[in-house]
Formats: C-alpha cells, sequence, structure tokens
C-alpha cells in the first residue's frame, strides 16, 4: 500500500453488547481526516445471539461449541460483507483490506498465563469475500506483555486530539472504556476500561423485562437508586479501584458476577436505576481521577444513546463537558468499527496500532494476521 493514494478499508466491529456487527467503509487520504462512506448494522439472528450469550457468559461451555460457533460466525460475517457490498455498489476489488475484530468470548489477563478470544474465523471470511482480511488484533500486544485491550486508543489519539484541550472520549458498549488525550502531544496517551457499560443492563432487562435493552434508560429512570446496594457493589468489587492498565469483559461482568449480591427482592425498575448509577458513577470517578483534568468528554458506543445514563454522568463530572463524538467529527455509533479499518491500514502498512502508554505492551508494534 502507498500512502500517497486514496485507499477504501472496512471495518467491522461486534462488540460486548452482543446483539450484532457494525460494519464499515473508510477512504483514508494521506494527511487527511477519514472519510465514513458507508455503514450498516446488521443484527445478529436470534439463535446466533443465544449461542454467542452461553459462550461468553457459562464459565462451562464447552470447546466444540466455541469451535463450531467460530466457523458460524464467520459465515455470518462473510454473508454480511458481501451483501453490503452489493448494497453500497462496491466492488470486492476497490477494498483495500478488511479489519475483523470478531466477537470475544473470552478475556482474562489476571491469570498466570494471560489470555483474550475473539471468534469469527477470518478464513471463512476471506474465502467466500475474495477480501483481504486483516484479524486477531489483539493477541500480539499480550504476547508483550500488555493488556491487549482497549485498541481504539491509537485511532482516537489520530482523529480527536486537540491542541488546546484535554479530552477523553468515552466509549460506552458492554463494557465501558474511556482514553484520555492530553493536548500536550508530549506526554503519553491513557486508556483502559472502567468496567460495565451497557452489559449489566442489558442482562436485568433480559432476564426480568420484554425488553432486551433499557431504551433511553426509560425503566432506569423510573425507578429508585438503592444507595446501600450502590455503596456494597463499588465498596467489594476491586476493580472500580484497580490502577491502569486494565482491561475487563463481559465474562466477568457477567450474571453471575450480579448474583453475589442480594438483588432478588429488589424491583426491576429500581435495580435497573442503582446498576445504571453504578455505570455512571464508576465512569465518572475513574475521569476525575487524573492528574490534569480533562475539560472536555466525548462519548461514543450504544451508550451514547441512553439519555438517562448520559445524564447520570454528568452529573457526576462537575465542570468537565459532556458530548458526543458527533460534535468532534465522528457519529459515536461507528467510531469502533472505522477503528478497526484503520488498525487494519496499519497493519498493510506495517505501521504500530497499539500504545503501550495504554496496554502497558513492552514496546508499539504491528497487529494482527493477513489472511488472503
Amino acid at each position: 500500500m502507498t500512502d500517497s493514494s486514496s485507499q477504501i478499508f472496512l471495518g467491522s466491529m461486534t462488540g460486548t453488547s452482543l446483539d450484532g456487527m457494525d460494519l464499515v467503509a473508510v477512504m483514508f487520504e494521506q494527511d487527511k481526516h477519514p472519510q465514513l462512506l458507508y455503514k450498516k448494522f446488521i443484527a445478529y439472528p436470534d439463535d446466533l445471539k443465544q449461542q454467542l450469550k452461553s459462550l461468553c457468559q457459562s464459565p462451562d461451555a464447552k470447546v466444540s461449541d466455541c469451535c463450531q460457533t467460530d466457523s458460524w460466525l464467520g459465515e455470518f460475517y462473510a454473508d454480511s460483507i458481501n451483501q453490503f457490498l452489493s448494497d453500497f455498489n462496491l466492488p470486492s476489488s476497490k477494498i483495500s483490506a478488511l479489519g475483523s475484530h470478531g466477537q470475544t468470548i473470552r478475556h482474562n489477563v489476571s491469570t498466570s498465563h494471560p489470555y483474550t478470544l475473539q471468534i469469527g474465523d477470518p478464513n471463512i471470511i476471506t474465502a467466500r469475500t475474495g477480501l483481504k482480511v486483516v484479524a486477531d488484533f489483539r493477541r500480539k500486544d499480550l504476547a508483550l506483555g500488555g493488556q491487549g485491550a482497549p485498541l481504539a486508543p491509537a485511532f482516537h489519539q489520530q482523529v480527536f486530539h486537540s491542541p488546546k484541550h484535554n479530552r477523553v472520549i468515552l466509549n460506552i458498549g458492554g463494557i465501558a472504556n474511556i482514553t484520555y488525550l492530553p493536548a500536550d502531544i508530549s506526554m503519553p496517551v491513557i486508556g483502559f476500561d472502567t468496567g460495565p457499560g451497557n452489559t449489566l443492563i442489558d442482562q436485568v432487562c433480559q432476564q426480568r423485562s420484554d425488553f432486551s435493552y433499557d431504551k433511553d434508560g426509560k425503566l432506569a429512570r423510573s425507578g429508585n437508586i438503592i444507595k446501600p446496594l450502590l455503596t456494597s457493589i463499588l465498596e467489594k468489587e476491586p476493580y472500580f479501584n484497580k490502577a491502569y492498565p486494565k482491561s475487563t469483559g463481559t465474562d466477568y461482568f457477567s450474571p453471575s458476577w450480579l448474583s453475589q449480591f442480594d438483588t432478588h427482592a429488589t424491583p426491576t425498575t429500581d435495580l435497573l436505576a442503582t446498576i445504571t448509577e453504578l455505570t455512571a458513577v464508576s465512569i465518572s470517578k475513574q475521569i476525575q481521577a487524573f492528574t490534569v483534568k480533562p475539560s472536555e468528554c466525548f462519548v461514543c458506543g450504544g451508550g451514547a444513546h441512553n439519555a438517562y445514563l448520559l445524564e447520570r454522568i454528568a452529573s457526576h463530572l462537575d465542570d468537565i463537558k459532556l458530548d458526543s463524538t458527533i460534535a468532534a467529527g465522528i457519529d459515536p455509533d461507528w467510531v469502533e468499527a472505522m477503528a478497526f479499518a484503520w488498525l487494519a491500514k496499519q497493519t498493510l502498512n506495517n505501521e504500530p496500532g497499539n500504545l503501550p502508554s495504554v496496554t502497558n505492551a513492552q514496546y508499539c508494534t504491528i497487529l494482527g494476521g493477513v489472511f488472503q
């Protein structure tokens, strides 16, 4: 690939909310802001969604089930990508590569043998689409002593840095993560997972209501925050006070994690109000803890549409301005998928995609494997 040319990359992101795939086509031109050409959300079929939830949330998931779902998901990705190319009349010959994140099934860097696993076989994708595919982005960083996550901060630095303002980019997916971008470029970028984003809210909705998620936070807004329960969770869960770099996943903040707290008699709306407040407090406390306080916070991810959650976060941020990433130039729904298109470009350019100041890897490195 030559930097002087205009090239189109696809980026796909299936995040910890387990709802489906964000797919984008992005134009990259030298010294220009990446241009989002086309975008589409493709929902998981119900049977695939249930299988993925079972794999993510069950500690006793079978290896054979994981292997079969790896192929199943690869087929879903390939079919969705082919339909995307057809919908937007994009010839595969015009695409430099696809950056495929895959679906995270496990992520644990606190064990004696750290691991992270994203499934969705890239061999199937390239065989069925004819595209060059860059995938398995996280494990090289992990091999170098890093967390393997989050990886989006390097992209955030490219597109959201301001020479005038210390900024935070807050991504609220199933898990929430933040990127701290100092105005002074000599200062290190910081990024880490803060803890649950939408995952606990979604889990309670799915277990206790007819809804798969709390649209606009309406159910939580109608409930009461149970302060003793909130205090108990914040005090008992060590992750919230753990120093960064750090990362986590929905396999940790799972239904079994929530079951350790006595919530059975708590009315559904009160429980939703409480865990929404847990998300808001755990995010905002970690944003407030930076030595040099940011003046701006831009939100992306599915949680950017939860009006009540954003109100609760804003209430804890004092004088830090809270806004959507649309105010910084990119629609909040497509930031993460664009990041993996950018990471694929970095890999094909033989350029690094990680930030050691974020992940604690030994050094910057080229991420992922290329399948063709």
